[in-house]
């Protein structure tokens, strides 16, 4: 194993692929000249030169399009994203044309190709900044959704995403890329749809997925110290969901709590929540309980974003609820 940061894994998941297939390549703004906006994609300008890394004009419609456009012949480009956010410049692109062309051609064409930036909130940014849209994008057949929380399972997924015949969106956080985690020094992939059990637990589920899950680990550190044991799954890839796996743990805790960074109406929580109701109601000792942001745009105060987020106390809260503590 060695230790890489998270930005570190990204970069070195797409060398490794652009090395291996030259249908690949990275576009984007200031993924060249500048090694990438949040230096994810350091040194590969230099080894793989102006044709394979894409510097583009500030135009997410533009450069998506050429994305599409570019996977229905035959490439596999990697289009990023500065933030998601600003994805919704380009959302057409994603949702009219890259999620439907398979279907709309009768099968003859594909689009191999991953769309990949930070999203949600990330301290100060405000409003317009500060957004999640996995929901949003995860609510669209035809399109794969992938949220890593850590660098091992970010290189893992990444791979398995390029190599993916279908678009897939690969979320990730300008809150992370600093992480570190040790990584494998060999060659692997994880596969997109497959849940991880994070920590093993007897007393509680809790679910979640991207940056927020540290408020998971916060929380269950400290109530293990009252002897009360939480099994945290990271969902990793939120579409296809690994609902195998969330209705095993809640079978064996008979408890579960949501964590999500996303506004409350109609967002991943909300799924996860109705299949469990669904498939496992008998096996409930106590409601689910969601977490997730205030039902406001993003505030830019800082006190205001600590009362808008959820946090390890939530979480807390949370667990000793479904425990009837």
């Amino acid at each position: 194993m060695k230790t890489l940061q998270f930005r570190e894994a990204i970069a070195e998941a797409m060398s490794e692929e652009m090395r291996r297939d030259e249908s690949i390549y990275l576009m984007g703004e200031e993924v060249a000249e500048y090694n990438g906006a949040y230096k994810a994609s350091k040194g590969m300008l230099d080894e793989f030169g102006p044709d394979r890394v894409l510097d583009t004009p500030i135009s997410e419609l533009g450069f998506a399009g050429v994305g599409v456009g570019s996977a229905m012949n035959g490439n596999r480009p990697i289009i990023e994203f500065m933030t998601f956010n600003f994805a919704l410049v380009g959302i057409d692109q994603i949702i009219n044309n890259a999620a439907k062309i398979r279907q709309m051609s009768g099968g003859q064409f594909n689009c191999p190709i991953v769309f990949r930036g930070p999203t949600a909130s990330a301290g100060q940014l405000a409003a317009t900044h500060s957004q999640a849209f996995e929901s949003w994008f995860a609510n669209c057949p035809g399109l794969k959704v992938v949220v890593p929380s850590n660098p091992n399972d970010a290189k893992g997924l990444l791979k398995s995403a390029i190599r993916d015949d279908d678009p897939v969106i690969f979320m990730e956080s300008e809150q992370m890329y600093g992480d570190k985690g040790e990584v494998p020094e060999g060659e692997y992939t994880i596969p997109l749809g497959v849940a991880d059990i994070k920590r093993e637990g007897t007393d509680v589920t809790i679910v979640s997925f991207g940056k927020i899950i540290k408020e998971a680990y916060k929380a269950a550190d400290e109530l293990a110290k009252e002897g009360i044991s939480c099994e945290i799954i990271d969902l990793r890839t939120v579409r296809p969901m690994d609902q195998d796996a969330i209705l095993k743990s809640v079978k064996k805790t008979n408890r579960l709590v949501v964590l999500e960074e996303a506004w409350p109406f109609g967002n991943v929580a909300t799924e996860i929540t109705y299949q469990v109701q669904s498939k496992a109601f008998d096996y409930l000792d106590a409601p689910v309980v969601k977490l997730n942001t205030a039902d406001t745009p993003a505030p830019y105060s800082p006190v205001l974003l600590a009362e808008w987020l959820p946090n390890h106390n939530d979480v807390i809260k949370a667990v000793k609820k479904v425990l009837y503590k």
